[in-house]
């Protein structure tokens, strides 16, 4: 301590001596109390040395330290190369991306300290990543659960005529009709994109495709996929699809897949790009027939998905998946209402209430109204039924989620549009 205060005066007596400096903050980044003192003198420091690892390492252990999470994520980005930081340094990078639930970079972050330090441990990243025993066969695959037929179709499905519409005459007639499909060399099966807004029934949607069509529906995730050592994200993936081509006809669901099939060009680390070269592989069907086989991915970021996916004979049939009209959110509502006690519900009037409102949206705005009456039971000891009025108010506490969406895809839409693909998102907005 005395040592860190003679340097802090020999440092004010010559502010411009970057060697004080240095030496000052090497002894502080020990010290939990100097944090606020230790991040200026950082901040000093690299605004005169901006490529200095070893600044950039103590600041990343500072914010980290502090909770600052996304400044931590910052500053890792800026850093072309993370081999250079310590083990340490980087696995903190991993728990950062963790935090922000951003479990591909996480991964890859920490499987890449695992590959130069095999022995290398930390029991957070652990517990998150360790792997687990790859199931041995398909036969573990059935009975875990991913795999099933679904027992809903599109009329199980509210409104949606439009999304329901493209997927029948693009994906359910040439499999009815296979064979005057064949006569003109169409194949059966390939790969759609859905994409819109979070909560507006894509998973739902797909699930019925497969319902409608009698297929057998393979649901994957993220962590389903990925993994942390080197070469086992790959294998993973073509097991899924070997899965659904040994079951044909299926549908192969991936959800979220603009986490795995993200623009290369934004991913440093060779981990990720090999992924997405497996997963085109896969599509193209180079060492496989996928004939039968139906690729379903949705995602609400398209615009993050490599480019590669959308070539012909891939996700070469986009379709938009935007919240539900007014005669789809009652239908919605009415769902949404069975088994709870309600009564004169003006569905039309709520349903007009609630623009912009996804499905998840609807089901908020009737939790929250349900709230408010348990809360005036607990007090009164009467309960009372959900009425129109209770989800008009409820709908105007609850604002919808897919505002924000909607201001980022209408500047894709106007700004990054060449191909036309996103031409629905205009046309749903006027």
């Amino acid at each position: 301590m005395e040592e860190i205060e003679q340097l802090k005066q020999a440092l004010a007596a010559s502010p411009d001596n970057d060697y004080l400096r240095m030496m000052l903050i090497r002894k502080m980044q020990h010290f939990d109390q100097y944090h606020s003192e230790l991040e200026a003198l950082l901040q000093q420091a690299l605004q005169k040395m901006p490529g200095n690892v070893e600044l950039k390492q103590i600041l990343l252990s500072v914010y980290f330290k502090q909770g600052k999470i996304s400044a931590c994520i910052v500053i890792a980005e800026e850093i072309s190369d993370l081999s250079a930081l310590s083990p340490e340094v980087r696995a903190i990078i991993a728990k950062c991306y963790l935090k922000e639930e951003n479990l591909f970079m996480a991964k890859t972050v920490y499987e890449e300290i695992l590959n130069d330090i095999p022995g290398f441990e930390d029991e957070e990243l652990d517990e998150a990543f360790r792997i687990k025993e790859l199931m041995q066969d398909l036969e573990e695959d059935l009975d875990s659960g991913l795999f099933f037929k679904p027992d809903i179709k599109f009329s199980d499905v509210g409104g949606m005529d439009e999304v329901k519409r493209e997927i029948d005459l693009k994906i359910i007639k040439p499999l009815e009709n296979a064979e005057l499909f064949a006569s003109y060399g169409k194949k059966v099966g390939g790969g759609i994109l859905l994409y819109g807004p979070p909560g507006c029934g894509k998973t739902f949607i797909a699930k019925a495709t497969a319902g409608e069509i009698n297929a057998n529906f393979i649901n994957i995730g993220l962590d389903d996929i990925l993994d942390m050592w080197i070469g086992n994200s790959e294998k993973n993936l073509h097991k899924y699809f070997e899965l659904a081509r040994s079951k044909k006809p299926s549908v192969l669901f991936f959800d979220e897949i603009d986490a795995l099939g993200a623009k290369r060009s934004d991913l440093r680390q060779s981990a990720g790009k090999n992924v997405i070269n497996q997963f085109l592989a896969e599509l193209d069907g180079v060492s496989s027939d996928n004939e039968g086989v139906l690729i379903i991915g949705a995602t609400n970021a398209p615009w993050h998905l490599d480019t590669a996916f959308r070539r012909p004979g891939r996700f070469d049939r986009i379709i938009f998946v935007p919240p539900p009209d007014e005669k789809s959110k009652e239908s919605i509502i009415k769902l949404k209402l069975e088994g709870k006690p309600h009564e004169n519900i003006d569905f039309k009037k709520v349903a007009k209430r609630t623009k912009h409102y996804s499905g998840a949206d609807i089901n908020a705005m009737i939790d929250i109204a349900v709230e408010k009456i348990l809360e005036d039971a607990l007090k009164t000891g009467v309960p009372k039924p959900i009425t129109t009025k209770s989800l008009l108010e409820a709908a105007k506490i609850h604002k919808p989620s897919t505002e924000d969406w909607f201001s980022t895809a209408k500047n894709y839409a106007l700004f990054a549009n060449k191909s036309g693909i996103y031409d629905e998102i205009l046309k749903y907005l006027k």
